[in-house]
């Protein structure tokens, strides 16, 4: 309720008939203030006049009026600069720690907006405004899907500038966990990433040469091998074997085999062909941020990952008994995926640092002409009635789904204020 009072008062989405002190002094904002969303007031740098005076100060709210004692307020000198006090139930006065008391209002909450707002909290649809988001202009929904598109993209951003910091400004390490993250396609980014940090490039490096060896140590490193293998898998045992002889060597710690999920995937996306993959990339030396940088088209991009699995994984989905049928290593879509959440990042993160707006400008083409993901949250918006004609927007409503929706934080998306708002000027 006070995250909702806030709310009000920020947006100034109340009837100026009610703005009066529970004294009966007429109440005028001038300016709501700065919301403060650390310690202390709730509103910093306001401005009200009451009963014809001007005061500038602090705000402070509260469900309830007594909440200022019980939470020590009238004894911390922080607070003495709250020049009125904003609740929801006026059971109790208020004052300061020299015993002044402080002008306090009762917000009232028009009954059309509460309802309107606990109807989007408690929603029981995918999407919380589903049925009501055709009421809001075209307008509000381009710009707030366009501002999410970029708060996505700079999230990965962040990320990229967080590992080059790790590992001392070496692009080619960054590039190298970015993508073993993203080859987790979702479900399994945490355990990839965790398998290239714990695996270092350097260390693969030292094996480029050999791809029986990059394979052994992303195995044996993921938890997948046995050194007590038996049975008729020769190459298996041949992993296990070498991998036994490297973690000796190199002090090596495997990861646990439960951090993988299997659970309901298909076969073509278990992590194994994945692992296999990555250890493709690094064979004969790990290139793919310099030949990232040197591409001139999405057709040259897309070549650098569309590698074809050679001997064992040609026709395996795991260890054990071959495939029939084996797919392509990375099918078009997942091909897609992998640009979308690393090329992409890391074309507009090296822009930044380099001052290259150029690769910052290909970072947002690329996504752009990229098809947009057909994905169970993209297809929601979709029914909704949302448009979705390309990666950069498909990816703005996975932010908006998973930052906003899932959270129901409908009042901090565009589209939810714009439906509160028209309800508060309704009533």
């Amino acid at each position: 309720m006070e995250q909702l009072m806030q709310y009000i008062w920020q947006h100034r989405l109340w009837r100026s008939e009610d703005m009066v002190t529970n004294d009966g002094r007429p109440v005028r904002v001038l300016d709501p203030g700065l919301l403060n969303t650390d310690a202390g007031p709730d509103f910093f740098n306001a401005k009200v006049e009451i009963d014809g005076q001007v005061w500038v100060g602090n705000i402070e709210m509260h469900v309830r009026a007594s909440d200022w004692k019980r939470h020590g307020h009238d004894r911390d000198l922080a607070y003495d600069s709250v020049i009125l006090h904003v609740v929801d139930k006026d059971d109790a006065p208020v004052a300061r720690s020299n015993g002044e008391r402080i002008p306090q209002l009762v917000l009232q909450v028009s009954p059309l907006f509460s309802s309107s707002y606990n109807q989007l909290v408690a929603s029981k649809q995918e999407l919380p405004c589903e049925s009501v988001i055709k009421q809001v202009p075209s307008i509000t929904i381009v710009e707030w899907v366009e501002r999410l598109a970029f708060e996505r993209l700079h999230g990965k951003v962040q990320r990229v500038r967080d590992l080059l910091e790790l590992y001392h400004g070496s692009w080619e390490d960054v590039c190298y966990v970015t993508l073993a993250r993203n080859l987790g396609f979702g479900i399994n980014n945490e355990a990839f990433e965790r398998l290239a940090r714990r695996t270092p490039l350097r260390l693969m490096h030292k094996h480029s040469d050999s791809l029986l060896q990059l394979e052994a140590l992303l195995f044996g490193q993921a938890g997948m091998l046995d050194s007590n293998a038996t049975g008729s898998d020769a190459y298996y045992r041949q992993l296990c074997s070498e991998y036994a002889f490297l973690a000796n060597k190199f002090s090596l710690h495997p990861m646990e085999r439960e951090s993988w999920k299997m659970f309901r995937i298909r076969p073509q996306n278990f992590p194994y062909r994945r692992i296999a993959m990555l250890a493709h990339y690094i064979e004969g030396s790990f290139r793919l941020m310099s030949h990232i940088l040197e591409a001139t088209s999405e057709k040259e991009l897309r070549r650098l990952f569309q590698v074809e699995l050679t001997g064992y994984w040609s026709d395996h989905y795991s260890f054990g008994k071959p495939a029939s049928h084996p797919s392509p290593a990375l099918s078009n879509k997942s091909v897609d995926i992998v640009l979308i959440n690393t090329v992409a990042p890391l074309y507009y993160a090296y822009g930044e640092i380099t001052g290259n707006h150029e690769l910052t400008d290909k970072a947002i083409n690329l996504l752009e002409d990229i098809k947009p993901e057909n994905n169970s949250i993209v297809q929601s918006f979709v029914r909704a009635g949302i448009e979705c004609d390309s990666a950069l927007t498909s990816q703005a409503l996975i932010e908006l789904k998973r930052s906003y929706c899932d959270a129901r934080k409908c009042i901090y998306c565009k589209i939810g204020h714009r439906l509160l708002s028209d309800a508060a000027h309704r009533d």
